[in-house]
């Protein structure tokens, strides 16, 4: 992929941190439906409801380089111990599970995607909303992105992920200021020091230039990803 820049139009974001020790307040879901979801779930739900409780129909980008593998480890560990696995748990597996369970209580059908890229998921999450939204600017683009670190069973996971949920809505005519994104190709002998304020994972980065409005940056073995705020004209 070539070195690349763009800028969304930045109308809310949302962030549920993962160190947070409340559960996520869900009342928007009924009962049944909610006692189902994972932690992974409810945390991206609350982001994307924060963002569009009033906003009557948006497109979708949902993010995770995990996806729901924790409900998916347990299903492993009930197939090993001969046991019979939940239907629910088994159609509740999928990385698009957050998509469908968001359309389905908010009555929405605008066009919901779902995308893993391992360490630069978050990073081309924010390319392909703002993909999606270039192509009809008159409609919003919600990017939710929602991980957790895997299983100790999985061993060491490079440039693990930081774990917790955050959401942008992508809307010109409610913005708040311009979320500047970046890639750049680099060398293994790319200075470090030349990138900036550099965070452990893209998501962190992110949250802190939306959060603190100064640039950060992240960057992995063959690309740097930057990311900066400019406030609404």
């Amino acid at each position: 992929m070539p070195d690349t820049r763009w800028t969304i139009p930045v109308a809310r974001w949302s962030l549920w941190p993962a160190a947070t020790s409340a559960a996520p307040d869900l009342g928007f879901i009924e009962p049944l439906t909610r006692r189902r979801l994972s932690t992974l779930s409810r945390a991206a739900l609350k982001v994307a409801h924060d963002c569009v409780a009033h906003v009557p129909a948006v497109r979708l980008v949902f993010a995770s380089r995990h996806g729901e593998l924790g409900r998916t480890t347990e299903i492993l560990h009930t197939i090993d111990a001969g046991k019979t696995v939940s239907p629910t748990s088994f159609s509740l597996s999928v990385l698009n599970t957050m998509t469908g369970v968001f359309g389905i209580v908010r009555g929405d059908r605008a066009p919901a995607s779902a995308l893993s890229a391992g360490t630069e998921t978050l990073g081309y999450a924010l390319l392909e909303a703002y993909a999606q939204y270039v192509t009809d600017p008159s409609a919003p683009v919600l990017l939710v992105y929602a991980d957790e670190p895997a299983d100790p069973a999985y061993g060491t996971v490079e440039d693990e992920v930081d774990g917790g949920a955050l959401a942008i809505l992508l809307d010109s005519s409610a913005q708040t200021g311009r979320l500047e994104c970046a890639r750049a190709t680099v060398s293994d002998e790319t200075d470090a020091a030349l990138l900036g304020t550099t965070f452990s994972s893209q998501s962190h980065a992110v949250q802190h230039c939306l959060d603190t409005r100064t640039a950060s940056a992240w960057r992995c073995k063959n690309s740097t990803w930057q990311w900066s705020w400019h406030e609404a004209a």
